[in-house]
């Protein structure tokens, strides 16, 4: 086999391991529902503006 071949294997490799992590970071991010994402964000802003105890 030539040095070529082997190069374009691994290339061939690596693009399906990256669809493969692509989708499932997908298939996480569409498990919330829009009520969840937003009280996830309301909770975020509220921890970001609140000032810290003196």
């Amino acid at each position: 086999m030539r040095w070529w071949k082997i190069v374009g294997l691994a290339g061939v490799v690596g693009v399906a391991a990256t669809g493969a992590v692509i989708a499932r970071g997908e298939r996480r991010r569409r498990a919330y529902t829009p009520d969840e994402i937003r009280e996830r964000l309301h909770s975020r802003v509220r921890e970001a503006t609140e000032r810290p105890a003196e």
